[in-house]
């Protein structure tokens, strides 16, 4: 049996209106961030930050070193950037602005700084000048790996002494080659510490003390140059 024409418009728009009562009866679905992800996010977040200040820490510890302590060690460091760096840049989007902007000026720092000890180091190892230079700066021609026990002492107060007088007008190769020549005194020292009388060991001390009083205080300048 056929429904009239008028019926037929009642029933469809009956089933219109079901489907449209239906629609807002169902709850829209809406997908959140769970807990557990944006704790994730959270603890990366904190964690390379806190990565970023144990490295900015650590720059400028090693910045502000003495070239002759920072020369001796330069592998180990460099291994040490390495390692630091690497963990910084798996997390370094997790970093604020001024974050990997602090980030990029440290390693900029550093790059130059190592840059810096390899050619100080550089200078001081070459074999044409160094005899010469040693020689300038102790005035004295002498054969440092085998000085006597109780010629040491005065060896270390000469070096000293030239620095005093003469680091004002010092070049990069000067402290360089100065740099290297305590190294030889420093290992002769070593080699025979035990035949040196108890006084003569603490004044001895006492000259590297200031050695290293004298570079670091170059070396600061330097850094404030830049």
């Amino acid at each position: 049996m056929k429904l009239p024409f008028s019926g037929a418009l009642l029933t469809a728009a009956g089933l219109l209106l079901t489907t449209a009562a239906t629609a807002q009866q169902t709850p829209k679905t809406t997908t959140k961030p769970s807990a557990s992800t944006s704790k994730t996010s959270t603890a990366t977040t904190a964690g390379v930050e806190r990565d970023l200040r144990d490295f900015s820490d650590w720059v400028n510890d090693k910045v502000d070193r003495a070239a002759t302590t920072a020369r001796r060690e330069l592998p180990r460091i460099s291994e040490e950037f390495d390692r630091q760096s690497k963990r910084i840049d798996k997390a370094v989007d997790s970093l604020t602005v001024e974050g990997k902007r602090e980030y990029s000026t440290q390693k900029v720092r550093y790059q130059r700084w190592a840059t810096r000890q390899d050619s100080l180091d550089a200078s001081a190892r070459r074999p044409a000048t160094a005899d010469q230079a040693q020689r300038r700066l102790l005035n004295e021609d002498v054969n440092i790996s085998k000085a006597r026990p109780t010629e040491l002492s005065d060896l270390y107060f000469r070096l000293i002494e030239t620095m005093r007088s003469d680091k004002q007008n010092w070049t990069q190769a000067d402290w360089s080659a100065a740099s290297a020549v305590l190294t030889r005194l420093n290992t002769r020292y070593e080699q025979v510490r035990e035949q040196i009388p108890l006084e003569e060991r603490l004044r001895i001390r006492t000259l590297q003390g200031e050695f290293r009083t004298l570079e670091k205080a170059r070396d600061v300048k330097d850094v404030i140059r830049e």
